[in-house]
């Protein structure tokens, strides 16, 4: 049994083209396994808190010491960082959106990305508490940005996946979809190539 975890985060839903490029490719792979599980978040359909310093202080205070709305607050991160660890793939699908990722996804990142359990502090720096797992970033620009400095995502997204212990990670990428249809379309088609051939 192969755990699939995707995770998409375009405001338009399942109208975005990230979001489409990851339905698709999900379907694809599915198709060629054995057999799959699949857990699916729609965060713009149902966006998680943005980290304050209620939730913060919720994460860091010892288990035995919490009340109830701490408690509350550790049970939704716990299930999302399940989720993570039961993964053997994850698949993302995330829009650039003023340069950065949707704060949707921040907020998600905020929820699994806790000391002690997905990653812990060592005389050597961070260890990443996950591994075994392959991750597919599907990623949608209106301009082209890849491979320029303007490209805040993939770093960040290596960075941030990478302090969990999480380092097997591919990229597809379709942009210049704001750039005229003859632009789009062939970076929508190109990006489809890519993610059968990746789902293969």
């Amino acid at each position: 049994m192969t755990n699939i975890l995707h995770i998409n985060s375009s405001l338009f839903g399942e109208g975005g083209k990230s979001s489409q490029m990851a339905n698709e490719f999900i379907q694809a792979l599915r198709s060629k396994l054995d057999s799959s599980a699949l857990v699916s978040r729609d965060l713009h359909a149902n966006p998680l808190p943005h980290l304050d310093g209620e939730r913060f202080f919720a994460f860091v205070t010892p288990a035995d010491d919490r009340n109830d709305a701490q408690k509350g607050v550790v049970a939704e991160s716990d299930v999302l960082i399940n989720e993570l660890r039961d993964a053997d793939i994850i698949v993302l699908g995330i829009p650039l959106y003023n340069l950065g990722i949707p704060s949707t996804f921040k907020a998600y990142i905020d929820h699994v990305a806790r000391a002690g359990e997905t990653f812990r502090y060592t005389a050597n720096g961070p260890e990443g508490l996950l591994s075994n797992k392959k991750v597919y970033v599907f990623a949608a620009r209106g301009g082209q940005y890849k491979d320029t400095p303007l490209d805040t995502q993939t770093p960040y997204l290596r960075h941030i996946l990478g302090l969990m212990g999480i380092s097997d990670i591919e990229f597809v990428y379709a942009e210049g979809l704001n750039m005229g249809p003859e632009v789009a379309d062939k970076a929508l088609a190109d990006a489809r190539k890519q993610l059968l051939e990746k789902a293969a």
